[in-house]
């Protein structure tokens, strides 16, 4: 059986495409090039499913959400703050997993951050 070898994109709508892009390089430092190309650290990636009522990712009308590896959660949640982005106030830890925060990007989009364990 042919099998997916990994996450080739993630693609988002957006009403200002280029602001919003550089909202990403600005605050969480993810830096494409013109063709959206990210040569991203090798890494764990989760794929999991959710239930319909589930308010993991904010809103119920969001049907997906991005997770990002970062190396210091802290760090990172300071960045943002100081970038007046919308920081959930209370990262929380998954013992043997690692520690998650949450963010919410200019076009409402719910973007949750993790250092692994």
């Amino acid at each position: 059986m042919e099998r997916v070898l990994g996450i080739g994109g993630y693609f988002l709508r957006a009403a200002d495409p280029a602001a919003l892009t550089a909202w990403y390089r600005d605050c969480l430092g993810l830096d494409t090039d013109e063709n959206g190309l990210w040569g991203q650290e090798p890494g764990p990636t989760v794929f999991a499913t959710f239930e319909p009522e589930s308010d993991y990712f904010g809103s119920r009308t969001q049907q997906t959400m991005l997770n990002f590896r970062v190396r210091d959660l802290d760090a990172m949640l300071a960045q943002l703050r100081a970038k007046g982005a919308n920081v959930t106030d209370e990262p929380q830890e998954m013992e043997g997993v690692g520690r998650f925060g949450w963010v919410t990007d200019p076009e409402g989009n719910r973007i949750e951050l993790w250092q692994p364990a």
